[in-house]
């Protein structure tokens, strides 16, 4: 008897769905969501963000003193953008798509502390959870100038408490630096797929790195386990924390202020599509979260997967979220973009956000590679695999029969020659040289 997922056999699912054939085939697609514009599940609010906004603000002055490469904006971790034309003209001549408007790259690459989009959700669970405690014990009151937390008495107290996660490395990186340095005693539960150097750097940090040799379900669901036997331990959930999405969320504000600053336009003539990519699912749909607060309707979200591991796609074609693994569909979730790796997505994120998703899209390998190498070439930025996965955005959007239908029924056809195509480099900047040179041998084989 066959398999049944969520009360349907694999025939029946391919019959229902055709693209699940493609899926199922490692094929690059584009899928729409039917569920985009649907009434908010009001998991997350306005006020969610807010308050994560002025937490973060609070802790400007103790991440300027302890980690001096935000102290030029004043303690805030964010990003820069870059217009990217030089790299929009190649892939114009070269992919044979030549892409309207402007494209522009959000370098969460660039990060401080981290180098990766986790150092937004990340480092602000654990600066909440640093907040909660030492205001519960009479440490610390909101108006006070949270540079104090440099002071030595608080690394003692906090080192009484611990903090874990599950990562396939970048989640971990952020938390395991941030954690340590505040003096939590940190775990992180690391999957087989994550990179040697990440595990290295962690340990060079500070922090405990447990790790599987299986994937990223393993290790969370362990490292969940784990924690539930402490309870002076805090576990940074990737699958059902609001903390972490709220986190994330900043950034739709943060995009806004930056648009602002250089004259970018975001309205009814001059719509942003934004091209993030998507492991577990948390990062983008609180960036998603926060670019429609900032945005509204004027901001069109794609996620993008390795053909390998569309967990998130998955999640919301079958309407089964985290119920749901890439392994249900004969995938073996193996992709060199270590951070996607993820079988099965986040229940929050999809519950949350995919009724602001515009849809999916996958993407091979080998063009990860491919538009790494180009982007160094044209622009001189380096990212890691993972981080190149948004650029396959812009070509899927105005080739697809899919693309086009979009445009059409959202009246935006006739404004592309004005839009916005954002790729979100999610992640890169703490990539050892070698490893990159590494990178770009692959993709000049």
């Amino acid at each position: 008897m066959d398999k049944c997922i969520g009360g349907k056999t694999l025939a029946e699912w391919e019959h229902a769905e055709p693209t699940v054939i493609k899926i199922r085939d490692k094929n690059e697609v584009l899928w729409l969501n039917p569920r985009y514009g649907e009434r908010d599940a009001r998991m997350v609010t306005s006020s969610d963000v807010t308050d994560a906004e002025a937490r973060l603000h609070r802790f400007a002055p103790y991440l300027a003193s302890v980690f001096p490469e935000t102290g030029q904006a004043g303690g805030l971790i964010e990003s820069p953008i870059y217009t990217t034309a030089e790299l929009q003209a190649y892939l114009g001549k070269e992919v044979g798509t030549r892409i309207p408007g402007r494209l522009i790259m959000k370098a969460d690459s660039e990060l401080p502390i981290s180098g990766s989009i986790k150092a937004r959700g990340g480092i602000y669970e654990v600066l909440k959870t640093a907040e909660q405690l030492a205001i519960s014990a009479n440490l610390l009151k909101e108006s006070d100038d949270y540079a104090i937390l440099t002071n030595d008495s608080f690394k003692q107290f906090f080192s009484r408490y611990s903090i874990a996660v599950g990562s396939t490395g970048n989640l971990g990186l952020s938390i395991g630096i941030v954690g340590a340095t505040l003096g939590f005693q940190t775990t992180v539960h690391m999957s087989a797929d994550a990179s040697t150097w990440k595990k290295a750097l962690l340990r060079e940090k500070g922090a405990f790195v447990k790790e599987y040799a299986a994937d990223y379900s393993v290790a969370i669901t362990e490292g969940r386990k784990q924690a539930a036997l402490d309870p002076h331990c805090h576990f940074v959930d990737d699958e059902n924390s609001k903390d972490l999405f709220v986190g994330y969320a900043t950034a739709g504000n943060r995009l806004k202020t930056q648009f602002q600053e250089e004259g970018i336009s975001v309205d009814a003539d001059h719509p942003l599509f934004v091209y993030l990519p998507c492991g577990v699912g948390g990062g983008p749909a609180g960036v998603t979260f926060g670019l429609k607060q900032a945005f509204g309707v004027h901001v069109h979200a794609f996620f993008v997967e390795p053909t390998h591991a569309p967990c998130f796609l998955l999640g919301l074609l079958t309407g089964l979220d985290d119920q749901v693994s890439v392994r249900d569909f004969g995938l073996d979730n193996h992709t060199a973009a270590d951070g996607l790796a993820v079988p099965r997505p986040s229940a929050f994120a999809g519950k949350a956000a995919g009724h602001l998703i515009s849809g999916c899209l996958t993407v091979d390998d080998d063009r990860l590679f491919y538009y790494l190498k180009a982007l160094k070439d044209k622009e001189n930025h380096w990212i890691e695999p993972s981080a190149a996965a948004g650029l396959v955005g812009p070509q899927m959007l105005l080739n697809n029969g899919l693309g086009k239908r979009y445009l059409e029924n959202h009246h935006l056809t006739d404004k592309m020659a004005n839009a916005i195509h954002l790729f979100w480099a999610t992640g890169g900047g703490m990539v050892p040289q070698k490893n990159r040179e590494a990178y770009y041998v692959r993709a000049s084989r």
